[in-house]
């Protein structure tokens, strides 16, 4: 089992930065990789980075590359999403997973076996 926690949402103006962080407790060393998606209201959740554990190998959507930067800090478990130049179109519950099986590819969200409970991001115009 893997839990875990999302932390670091807030309201931003447009322009603005903010920076998740995901720790991650339990059997942390069977993670593969570590990813970030969102969901906007009335939208189906989709990719934004991911990032594997050993390697630090990192994957971006389209519309996040340049702005936002997926990190890990291997000692604390800890994933983190730095976000800046943010737009309203960022606006989402924002949810890190793990890949527990190794699966690829990344960016499709049933490789992940385990979520948090995601964190919202709103960005004012």
């Amino acid at each position: 089992q893997v839990q875990l926690v999302e932390s670091g949402g807030g309201l931003v103006q447009a322009g603005g930065s903010l920076r998740l962080s995901c720790a991650a407790s339990g059997r942390t060393l069977s993670s593969y990789a570590m990813g970030w998606f969102r969901q906007a209201p009335g939208k189906e959740r989709e990719f934004v980075a991911a990032i594997i554990w050993s390697g630090g190998n990192t994957y971006y959507a389209d519309s996040v590359k340049g702005r936002f930067t997926i990190s890990r800090d291997n000692a604390k478990n800890t994933v983190y999403l730095q976000m800046n130049s943010l737009k309203p179109e960022d606006t989402a519950v924002y949810y890190c997973a793990a890949n527990t099986v190794g699966g690829t590819p990344l960016q499709t969200q049933y490789v992940y076996t385990y979520w948090g409970q995601g964190t919202q991001v709103t960005v004012s115009s």
